[in-house]
């Protein structure tokens, strides 16, 4: 992960240090930043977009890398890190998939594709309804119970098409 360890915690910190709220952005650190100064202006560029984001999405007072915006953060790194981006969004999901020869992952995009609708994807995987809503639970349990919400459903989707689109292109 291209996460700085306390970019979460730093706000909290500083803020109460200086009695106001504090906004961070992070980059990735800088393996050996005397011997590449470039690395250095392109890591404090991705530290302020990722700062920009946070105040245009009215988030003061919190910390947070390119790693940790969701799909935005796909577009604000330098690295457009599209594998951490997938497995931190689907992570359980593939494991889980992986570790008991399901298709929890198929299962979401036939509910995607069908307008989030349990009856139509039943017809689509051509199983009974309640077949979907026990895979959703599942779902649920392993990606969060806010994997619904639009914010989240837009990145779960994203990723789903980042993951068939990077597993076609590997062939």
């Amino acid at each position: 992960r291209h996460r700085v360890t306390g970019v979460r915690q730093l706000p909290a910190q500083l803020g109460a240090a200086v009695h106001a709220p504090v906004t961070v952005g992070a980059s990735p650190p800088v393996p050996a930043p005397a011997a590449d100064p470039a690395a250095v202006a392109a890591a404090c560029d991705e530290a302020r977009r990722c700062l920009d984001t946070l105040r245009l999405l009215g988030r003061f007072g919190e910390g947070a890398g390119a790693g940790d915006l969701g799909f935005l953060g796909l577009l604000l790194a330098d690295g457009r890190d599209v594998d951490g981006f997938v497995s931190r969004t689907l992570g359980p999901l593939l494991e889980y998939d992986e570790r008991r020869g399901t298709d929890l992952v198929g299962t979401l995009e036939a509910y995607f594709a069908s307008g989030s609708s349990p009856a139509r994807t039943k017809d689509v995987l051509h199983v009974h309804v309640n077949t979907v809503a026990q895979r959703l639970e599942r779902v649920a349990r392993l990606l969060g119970s806010d994997w619904q919400c639009p914010e989240k459903a837009l990145e779960v989707q994203l990723a789903l098409r980042l993951y068939r689109m990077s597993a076609a292109v590997a062939r």
